[in-house]
């Protein structure tokens, strides 16, 4: 397939593209720059322009844009970056496919954060979106792809979880801790985190990619939901720490605000129903499988 990737050189991006090509894909990225080799195409999607002409011969577009949620505290500026910055590329991806001749499937990224905090209930792809900053954005940004379905293209809606790896997310932080033997759970432990392995992640994208028949909003998350005593004491497996000292939400609030805090420490118990029942086959059933992968490498 020839899939055109936005987003292509951030956290998850670079892995993906890494991950198509090496499946025999031929991957095109955009960026917002002068073009220096022949695999990028420029866009500027905060004025909406992409050159029709980029699209030729695409059969898919896998759209991963968007400022980094825990990039900067959350002001109101950054908040209306956090959209806008979501809004602006999905719609002029979403607005070119609509108007192009040839059939393209649009994956689109989105988040388990549109569930809002749910306490202790599964969550599947039919649940509801929740209340909240993250529950806002992410149903305003999957609101955004409207006009490549309504043109009748395939839209699928990535609702990722929180991929696990060393390099980035939210294994990222927790190293220094865990290595330096402080390392615990965050909050009282007991909410539920929405865990996904990266290779499972990346192994989902292609799945979805090459199923014609799926579409609409997809979990992008691991089998067994887990709590995050539970990841913690992954991760301290793995590492060989104890994992004894939880980050209390005081500490949080200091650190990222009170907002992102609250965020944070909402409980997601979220399922990947869409995956499991279509056949899917996920590496890593569990989170000790997870970050024992990644961990002990």
């Amino acid at each position: 397939m020839r899939v055109l990737t936005a987003g292509a050189s951030g956290f998850l991006g670079t892995r993906l593209v890494t991950r198509l090509r090496d499946a025999g894909h031929d991957v095109v990225r955009l960026v917002r720059r002068e073009p220096a080799s022949s695999d990028e195409r420029r866009w500027d999607p905060a004025a909406g322009e992409l050159d029709p002409s980029t699209l030729d011969g695409v059969n898919a577009v896998v759209n991963l844009s968007g400022a980094n949620i825990g990039g900067k505290r959350w002001t109101p500026e950054y908040k209306r970056e956090l959209l806008d910055s979501r809004l602006s590329t999905t719609g002029t991806l979403a607005r070119a496919i609509a108007a192009h001749a040839g059939p393209i499937a649009f994956l689109s990224g989105s988040a388990v954060g549109i569930y809002g905090d749910r306490g202790d209930a599964e969550l599947t792809e039919s649940a509801g979106p929740g209340s909240g900053f993250f529950a806002e954005m992410a149903t305003a940004w999957e609101g955004a792809t409207a006009p490549a379905r309504d043109a009748g293209s395939r839209v699928v809606l990535m609702r990722t979880g929180l991929p696990l790896h060393p390099a980035g997310g939210v294994l990222q932080p927790l190293m220094l801790p865990f290595k330096a033997g402080v390392g615990g759970p965050i909050g009282n432990g007991r909410s539920f985190i929405p865990w996904i392995s990266m290779r499972d992640w990346l192994g989902a994208v292609e799945f979805l990619l090459e199923r014609d028949d799926l579409s609409g909003p997809v979990n992008l998350t691991g089998p067994e939901p887990v709590r995050w005593k539970d990841l913690a004491k992954a991760i301290g497996s793995a590492l060989h720490r104890p994992a004894l000292f939880p980050v209390p939400k005081a500490a949080l609030n200091v650190v990222v605000g009170s907002e992102f805090a609250t965020e944070m420490l909402a409980s997601q118990r979220v399922v990947p129903a869409v995956l499991s029942e279509h056949g899917f086959a996920f590496t890593d059933r569990t989170v000790t499988s997870a970050t024992a992968a990644v961990l002990r490498g």
